[in-house]
């Protein structure tokens, strides 16, 4: 089993000098404030973003010096602070109570704080990196907002008339999350000036991982033994069709699906119905066909590499595939 740490090794320094620049300047003003930002920041969980834009950095730089400054720590800020406030955002939306094992904000400060949160911290980054000047970045980064409240729209609509298909999935973990692991290998890629093609190159890459990892994500909710740091079952909780589900409901008569689609709507305030619904989905093969979906994702990712010499850090990204196919939590 690949772990992560590994993955960081050719990057440490690099990751290391990221945090300092986060510790430097991201910063909030009053105590309330400055406590739920330390709340926030100690629960980026495992840094997937960051670590990206510092491969991406390390294996297209011409000079190796331009992996460690500072435009590449500030990619790293923008991608990985629009991941949390959304996060922030959608603890508030899903009523949840817990973040990777810990208190939610919304949770500890309830949901008018924590929606304030995660506005602060969107707004923090965007100016953090306006200040610097680097405009190019900031550009390149922040249309993935748009992107991400798109998919939460969408997602929500469909959750609550139970009418979601393939593509409509597809279309919002592209939205909600692959666009952002996109944006994180391209930045990376622009942040030490690479070509065009490369920064292209780079966001089909992390946009192909982005998909594979939602996927993996959506089949662990469905594995009662997986190290996630949240229930198994929420997203039944929560009345969302994901793929393992979809795999199924497409290959049923429309009697069996309302049937099921009737049950997912119970699951909410039946506890028994989100394990039938999990029983169901593994044994009639759910898990194995949204698998398959999930490493074709995989080998997508992989095949932008190709182009790329051997490096330290073409070998950690594509670990990092590896990795993400794998992984239990």
């Amino acid at each position: 089993m690949i772990r992560l740490d590994d993955i960081r090794r050719p990057v440490e320094p690099q990751l290391a000098s990221y945090e300092e620049f986060v510790a430097r300047y991201f910063t909030a003003e009053g105590e309330l404030l400055s406590e739920m930002l330390r709340h926030a920041l100690s629960s980026r969980g495992k840094g997937i973003r960051p670590l990206l834009v510092m491969l991406s950095a390390a294996m297209n730089a011409a000079n190796p010096a331009a992996a460690s400054g500072r435009r590449p720590a500030l990619a790293a800020l923008l991608v990985e602070m629009i991941h949390l406030s959304s996060l922030i955002h959608d603890d508030v939306i899903d009523e949840a109570d817990t973040r990777r094992g810990r208190p939610s904000a919304n949770a500890l400060w309830q949901s008018h704080k924590a929606v304030l949160l995660g506005d602060y911290i969107l707004s923090r980054a965007l100016n953090i990196g306006l200040e610097s000047g680097q405009f190019d970045l900031v550009t390149h980064v922040c249309g993935t907002v748009t992107s991400l409240c798109e998919g939460e729209v969408l997602q929500d609509d469909l959750a609550g008339r139970h009418t979601m298909t393939r593509d409509s999935y597809l279309e919002i973990v592209r939205k909600k999350t692959a666009c952002l692991l996109g944006v994180s290998a391209s930045a990376g890629a622009l942040a030490v000036g690479a070509p065009r093609e490369r920064v292209s190159a780079m966001r089909r890459f992390g946009e192909a991982l982005g998909m594979a990892f939602q996927m993996q994500d959506d089949i662990l909710d469905y594995t009662p033994s997986a190290q996630t740091g949240k229930p198994s079952g929420n997203d039944l909780r929560e009345g969302k069709v994901t793929l393992p589900l979809l795999t199924v409901l497409d290959r049923v008569g429309e009697e069996r699906r309302s049937e099921l689609l009737a049950r997912l709507a119970r699951c909410r305030d039946e506890e028994a119905e989100v394990e039938y619904l999990q029983r169901i989905v593994a044994g009639e093969g759910g898990l194995d066909r949204a698998a398959e979906v999930m490493r074709h994702y995989i080998s997508r990712a992989v095949g932008q590499l190709s182009d790329y010499a051997e490096s330290p850090g073409r070998k950690a990204l594509a670990d990092l595939c590896v990795y993400v196919a794998e992984r239990d939590r």
